[in-house]
């Protein structure tokens, strides 16, 4: 079985998935050294203080959407956004981005729509299944389909734009490398050691087109996508949420069910 392990091939887009949640806990780590360490009478700087402009947002940014019922939500936020942009920007390393590889998408489409179920319920108690009878219980089947789209939105998006960007990068690349090959074909094929022939003619005009096309996609775009994904997790999530609801009512819950 050990043998059988061993010999299985794992994608490449889930191991630069661990390398980017390695990444991510190293420079916690050393965030969290580096604020034991720090004064708090002195102003932080370096990564310190990014780290903290960046707990000052998404603190900021979930209590605008999210409100203050989950006090917890911003860090939540952080490390998804953290994840994304950092697996989106992974492309330029030249392995290839986690986002691409359907699974990863579909794990962080299905943590969200985990979480707005068990947000309304927790909110909600028992009256959580009467959504899906609303307005008249004919309306059954319907509610029970509609449930599904923050899922199949949040994940076909995310894996559509990637997908995209490196199906548009792929294409050009090609279509450089072939052009390129053409037009400096005077040039002499060397040989390897091995006897193995490499053509370089095909390497001049696709460094700055694809580097160009790299920072659109897995900068800018990467960014987009990153906000879009953690506004709407933030949005769906904060609709479950009654107004009524505030944090002292949930203060006197926990309290009364701890009594």
């Amino acid at each position: 079985m050990f043998e059988n392990f061993l010999t299985t091939d794992i994608p490449g887009e889930l191991i630069s998935s661990l390398i980017v949640i390695f990444i991510i806990v190293v420079l916690s780590l050393i965030v969290g050294i580096l604020a034991a360490k720090h004064n708090p009478l002195k102003k932080p700087k370096g990564l310190l203080l990014v780290a903290e402009c960046g707990v000052k947002f998404f603190d900021d940014f979930s209590r605008d959407l999210v409100g203050t019922t989950l006090p917890n939500f911003g860090g939540f936020i952080m490390g998804v956004a953290l994840y994304l942009f950092i697996s989106f920007i992974f492309g330029l390393t030249g392995l290839p981005s986690p986002v691409t590889y359907m699974a990863v998408p579909l794990s962080l489409g299905l943590t969200t729509f985990l979480l707005i179920h068990f947000t309304s319920i927790r909110f909600t108690k028992w009256a959580y299944f009467k959504r899906y009878i609303d307005p008249i219980p004919i309306f059954l089947p319907i509610n029970l389909i509609s449930m599904w789209a923050p899922l199949l939105s949040l994940t076909l998006r995310l894996f559509g734009n990637a997908i995209a960007g490196w199906a548009l990068l792929t294409i050009v690349e090609y279509a450089l490398r072939d052009l390129s090959e053409m037009i400096f074909n005077f040039m002499p094929v060397t040989q390897t050691v091995a006897g193995v022939a490499e053509n370089w003619n095909g390497i001049f005009l696709a460094p700055i087109p694809l580097a160009i096309l790299h920072a659109y996609f897995d900068l800018f775009s990467g960014l987009i996508q990153t906000f879009v994904f953690i506004l709407l997790t933030s949005i769906f999530i904060g609709q479950e949420i009654p107004e009524d609801i505030d944090l002292s009512t949930m203060e006197r819950r926990k309290k009364k069910w701890k009594s």
